[in-house]
């Protein structure tokens, strides 16, 4: 058993993030990451406009709290670095049982967020050939249902806009 974790949460004011009440512990092959009880999470932080493929909380909700300390602790205390960390989150997701098309799907975001984050950026050009076809693969499903998504929330933002000038 991969991890030793106790799901209660707290809800932040922000309704957002979430305290840990409990630590989160996961045992790898050869090493034992400890987030320790008050660490803030937001789960999976899943872009809007993908959120109708991958919802925030799944299968990969355990991986994406160790991806998060990760990102805000582990590589900053050089206890890790950001291309193992997204490595270990595809693994603890592989671990979990979640299918190979959204494990694959979500390491491609966290890599493409790497490339955007000064501090995750180091040693991320080792991964573009992989990220890139990946993104290729991905992107005839990803782009036109992600389009319809943001075209249909324009559509309820518009009739909320219409709803509160009538509704006064």
């Amino acid at each position: 058993m991969p991890f030793m974790f106790d799901p209660a949460l707290s809800c932040q004011a922000d309704g957002v993030s979430f305290r840990l009440l409990a630590p989160n512990v996961y045992f790898g092959r050869s090493d034992r990451w400890i987030i320790p009880e008050g660490f803030v999470t937001d789960f999976a932080t899943i872009p809007a406009v993908v959120s109708w493929a991958i919802p925030k909380l799944g299968a990969y909700t355990e991986a994406a709290i160790v991806h998060d300390y990760f990102c805000s602790v582990g590589i900053g205390t050089g206890e890790i670095s950001a291309r193992d960390a997204d490595a270990v989150f595809r693994r603890i997701m592989r671990e979990r049982g979640v299918d190979l098309v959204t494990r694959w799907l979500m390491w491609v975001g966290v890599r493409w967020g790497a490339a955007f984050n000064s501090i995750r950026r180091p040693e991320w050009w080792k991964d573009i050939p992989a990220v890139l076809a990946l993104t290729v693969l991905a992107a005839p499903v990803v782009v036109p249902v992600s389009l319809l998504a943001v075209g249909g929330r324009l559509v309820l933002r518009a009739a909320s806009f219409v709803a509160r000038i009538f509704c006064r």
